[in-house]
């Protein structure tokens, strides 16, 4: 064949001939045929053109801004691609009549024809799920649909409802793995969090929290240094890869904080005021009246019928209805070149027992300005002033404890003092209500925060950052006793004044490289920072005051020396991180961190740490397009490293303590207080995670994660034998792991006019103890939580309660007897010595916790209603010991039994309480599995009913938005548990004398202008 012909024959076919032809013996391409063809196309010269190689630059947006890390590819060719900018700028080089592909997670693609355009600005939509939202993690922020790792992301919408001055108790129940519970209901005390479980044993065991991309430290370590009020959202990183460059910290998780900024061309004045009630709630649990307590104790002793003549309600006296009030005013705006966001809060939340309350007063400015188009300022400036006062004395005791045959109140309406009153009968000989009139306890502090971040584009794919963070901290607490008080008599009138303050200092420099290849997509951070902390407090105390004068300056002498120390730390941090992903399909990053810090020995300083993590979106791939409810799909995995330093500042070192106990002759002396330990160092967690993340017809969303974390080397403080000279030494002993399964399932049951949306949150957690060193079975052996190798870190470890014996009414323990051929038998005995300590087979980790979230909506109206709920685990009611003891204590107050319960009072009776004797019967109050108790519970933790005035009404007023609501917090709880409230601190799993849980009714407005 004449290679003429087929030279012509590609020429037709590319310049797009309208005829077929094809090359055979029985119709061979005639050569004047072609060659017209050619001369009839290479005339059209537009045509020409329209083939010729063009530069098109656009901007890709959304109804919010521009659309960061957008993908664009030719259709013809997606080896020929780019990534939009920051700002959502793209260049690309094409031919003048391709289509654009237009692909971004959480948007619906577009194919945009190129029509010999050199300018095209898009506009995506989206596709209404939150797979577009930015997420900020580690140090940089993604698209939450490209993450390899486990997150749970929390917006100021989804925070709203709960009434509280922490974040933390905001996110209890909406994020799986994440467990928040409080051992009170005080609005002073802060709650504990876990993510994923206990990952040390003596170490800190608090998540990193992170606010506006700077470290601020172990949660609960400083003061608060924002307001609920002024967060934008809240990210919970979970895994190795999430915690990746935190990694040298974030053993136990990390808490993201992002706080609210302005937006151009939007000014804003908002104004939102929440004011309620709170009122205590007291559960199951009921303390019994005077003739309740009089039937009871005859049939035990011989009360004096007169004792009948009084009937004080300590409880209600100790308790009352608070107030919550919280006021929030902010304005927000600006333009391209300078953003802003400006706020003030207050706080105020009464607690329910009298004389306990939380004042909280919060300023923030966050200004943004674009100073130059290379060079991007932000200043972030926060104070926080918070006077707490806290409840006085022994009040919540007197509450449970005391008699309600003695009087509170004298004749003449003054309160009584127990001490000069020869009819009070309670034991304890204290009336709280006495004491408080000259008694109080409070503390004040002022918590200062800026940060100066600075961003600069070096070069076109080359940025430079620079964080940086300072702080102060700064508090005064008293405790004051006046000697007319029980508390202060026997000093005759006492003050201890306490002050601490704390200074911190961060320098954070980034260095990041972002482009793109065609459908390649490379991101890799360096990163060099340092941190310094310094820590001071001061405490002294003084006796012999004068009535009414709480100042140091009128004391005649001190109750003890005083005391203060000085403390400083320092850590410094290197990492590097490679993000890649290819076509918006296939996800890795790759990252390393080494720290030193001065907490650990000169032999081991430094920590190593890394990360790997790799995801694949199955519901790009071509092969999955046709299958029409699947609307999204990913895969995900992820190893890492991660570490824990929170064991005091200077854990490693040999230490000397100058004091009192060393002095000689007046002459301050110095004794050994610890022995040093050169190779302490890191405790360190190892997590693997495999995840899924599906979508069902954009209207079902399902996440599932498995994960196994070990910790090794865990910190701990080893006791030393006498002999040693030295009480302890801090050293790395043992491992253990967490392994557990988590499920976050959203569906939007309905999208129409009416709105309904669901959310079910679930995790399921275990923890086994796998390593002691020097050979121990046990940390604790003799505790009633060991912590023993191969089992549960919170495993109940006591006498093991048998019933009552129906013959007599004595208590019966299990005693575990070993025959001659080694068998276990299990009998019974009266004599608690003789019980046998055994494992109870329950703990307080509870077997799974999660959330439960249902959302109306119809027109303006809304009705949200939230769940939290947890399962499997048992609480040792401690206070039961003192207020149900068979008559050991005659002298308290005694609880009404619950329904079921009842007391032995003849021969044969099955009862589940012994014979009440006077002194006791049998040691029956002693620990034993008696006052073990189911601690699971689900709670209608808020109920919130809205309503959106309508615009229309609104523009007559100019006022631009306005929403009225009425909530609800803590309304019901289900529960077996008996006592005040089954949420305790689930790190003890111990409830004593419990603050009780208020219940609030609050009414709300938000106007916007």
């Amino acid at each position: 064949m004449n290679i003429k012909y087929l030279i012509f024959l590609g020429a037709a076919t590319l310049l797009g001939a309208n005829k077929s032809y094809a090359l055979t013996p029985d119709n061979p391409l005639k050569k004047n045929n072609a060659q017209s063809l050619i001369s009839s196309k290479l005339a059209d010269k537009n045509l020409i053109n329209s083939f010729a190689d063009i530069t098109v630059k656009g901007k890709i947006t959304d109804s919010a801004g521009p659309v960061p890390g957008a993908s664009i590819t030719l259709k013809s060719n997606p080896s020929i691609g780019t990534s939009t900018d920051g700002s959502g700028n793209f260049v690309i080089t094409v031919p003048a009549d391709g289509i654009l592909v237009i692909k971004s997670i959480g948007y619906k693609t577009l194919e945009v024809p190129v029509q010999n355009k050199t300018s095209i600005n898009i506009k995506l939509e989206e596709e209404n799920n939150s797979l577009s939202d930015v997420v900020v993690v580690g140090y940089s922020s993604k698209k939450q649909g490209e993450l390899s790792s486990s997150v749970t992301v929390l917006s100021a919408e989804k925070l709203k409802g709960v009434a509280t001055n922490d974040v933390v108790n905001m996110i209890q129940g909406k994020a799986p793995g994440v467990v928040v519970s409080s051992g009170s209901g005080d609005p002073t005390s802060a709650p504990k969090i876990n993510i994923r479980g206990i990952s040390s044993i003596n170490g800190g065991t608090a998540p990193l929290l992170v606010v506006d991309g700077n470290i601020l430290g172990a949660y609960g370590s400083e003061g608060a240094t924002y307001s609920p009020n002024d967060v934008e959202s809240v990210t919970i990183l979970k895994d190795a890869a999430a915690t990746g460059l935190y990694g040298s910290r974030a053993g136990s998780g990390v808490i993201i904080v992002t706080t609210k900024s302005g937006k151009a061309g939007e000014s804003k004045i908002e104004f939102n005021s929440v004011v309620g009630f709170n009122t205590p709630s007291n559960g199951k649990f009921h303390l019994m009246d005077s003739q309740q307590l009089y039937d009871y104790q005859k049939t035990f002793s011989n009360p004096n019928p007169s004792v009948l003549n009084t009937n004080t309600n300590w409880w209600d006296l100790a308790t009352r209805t608070g107030m919550t009030q919280n006021y929030t005013v902010s304005a927000s705006g600006g333009s391209e070149k300078m953003k802003y966001y400006i706020s003030g809060n207050y706080y105020r939340e009464q607690g329910t027992v009298v004389n306990n309350d939380k004042n909280a007063y919060n300023l923030r400015a966050n200004l943004n300005g674009q100073l130059t188009p290379k060079l991007k300022l932000s200043l972030l400036l926060n104070g926080v002033f918070t006077k707490d006062n806290y409840q006085t004395g022994n009040t919540l005791g007197d509450a449970y404890l005391n008699l309600p045959y003695d009087p509170a109140y004298n004749p003449d309406g003054t309160p009584v003092d127990p001490r000069i009153t020869p009819t009070w009968l309670g034991r304890d000989i204290e009336n709280f209500l006495h004491s408080t009139q000259y008694n109080f306890s409070n503390a004040r502090s002022l918590n200062l925060s800026a940060d100066l971040n600075l961003d600069y584009n070096i070069a076109k794919h080359l940025t430079f950052s620079s964080y940086n963070r300072t702080t102060f901290f700064n508090s005064f607490s008293v405790d004051y006793y006046d000697k007319r008080t029980k508390e202060g008599g026997s000093t005759n009138g006492a003050l201890y004044n306490s002050t601490d303050y704390k200074n911190r200092l961060l320098s954070s420099n980034r260095l990041k490289y972002e482009n793109s290849f065609g459908a390649h997509h490379l991101t890799a951070l360096a990163v060099g920072e340092a941190e310094k902390s310094y820590y001071d407090v001061a405490s002294l105390n003084g006796k012999n005051l004068p009535a009414g004068r709480p100042v140091m300056s009128t004391a005649t002498d001190i109750i003890s020396n005083p005391s203060g120390g000085l403390n400083e730390y320092n850590f410094s941090k290197y990492l590097s991180q490679v993000d890649y992903d290819y076509a918006g399909k296939y996800f890795a990053v790759a990252s390393f961190v080494h720290e030193n810090s001065s907490r650990f020995g000169l032999n081991n300083s430094g920590g190593d740490f890394y990360q790997l993590g790799a995801s694949w979106i199955l519901s790009n791939e071509q092969f999955l397009k046709g299958i029409k409810p699947i609307s999204f799909l990913k895969l995900r995995a992820s190893y890492g490293t991660t570490g824990n330093a929170e064991i005091g500042d200077y854990p490693s070192l040999g230490l000397y303590a100058i004091d009192a106990s060393a002095s000689y002759g007046g002459v301050p002396g110095a004794r050994p207080s610890q022995k040093g330990n050169p190779d302490l160092t890191w405790e360190k967690q190892k997590t693997t995670n495999l995840g899924f993340d599906i979508g069902f017809w954009n209207r079902i969303d399902l996440s599932v994660d498995v994960y196994d974390k070990r910790s090794n080397a865990l910190l701990f403080q080893v006791p030393l034998p006498s002999t040693e000279g030295y009480s302890y030494i801090f050293q790395n002993v043992g491992a253990l792991k967490n392994r557990g399964l988590e499920f976050n399932l959203t569906t939007k049951n309905f999208t129409g006019e009416f709105t309904w949306e669901t959310n079910l949150n679930m995790a399921f957690n275990r923890n086994t103890i796998l390593q002691l060193t020097d050979n121990k079975d046990a940390i604790s052996p003799g505790g009633s939580q060991p912590k023993a190798i191969g089992r549960d870190i919170y495993d109940w470890k006591m006498p093991i309660w048998a019933g009552v014996d129906p013959n007599n009414g004595d208590p019966l323990w299990e005693k575990v007897i070993v025959d001659a051929d080694g068998v276990e038998h299990i009998a019974v005995t009266n004599t608690y010595a003789q019980a046998t300590r055994q494992y109870t087979g329950t703990s307080a980790t509870p077997k799974f916790t999660g959330g439960f979230t249902n959302t109306f909506g119809y027109k303006g109206l809304t009705l949200s209603a939230f769940f939290n709920f947890v399962y499997g685990n048992e609480i040792y009611n401690n206070s039961r010991a003192y207020f149900d003891n068979d008559g050991l204590y005659e002298s308290y107050n005694a609880m009404v039994l619950q329904s079921g319960w009842s007391r032995w009072s003849k021969i044969g009776d099955v009862a589940t309480h012994p014979k009440p004797v006077l002194g006791g019967n049998h040691d029956s109050n002693q620990q034993s599995s008696r006052y073990l108790e189911d601690g699971s519970y689900i709670r209608l933790r808020n109920i919130t009913l809205g309503y959106q005035i309508p615009a229309s009404w609104l523009s007559k007023i100019k006022i631009s938005s306005a929403r009225i609501f009425v909530s609800g917090d803590n309304l019901w709880t289900a529960t077996r548990f008996t006592g005040v409230d089954p949420e305790v601190d689930l790190s003890s799993g111990i409830s004593s004398f419990k603050y009780p849980i208020s219940k609030k009714v609050l009414f709300g407005i938000n106007v916007g202008l």
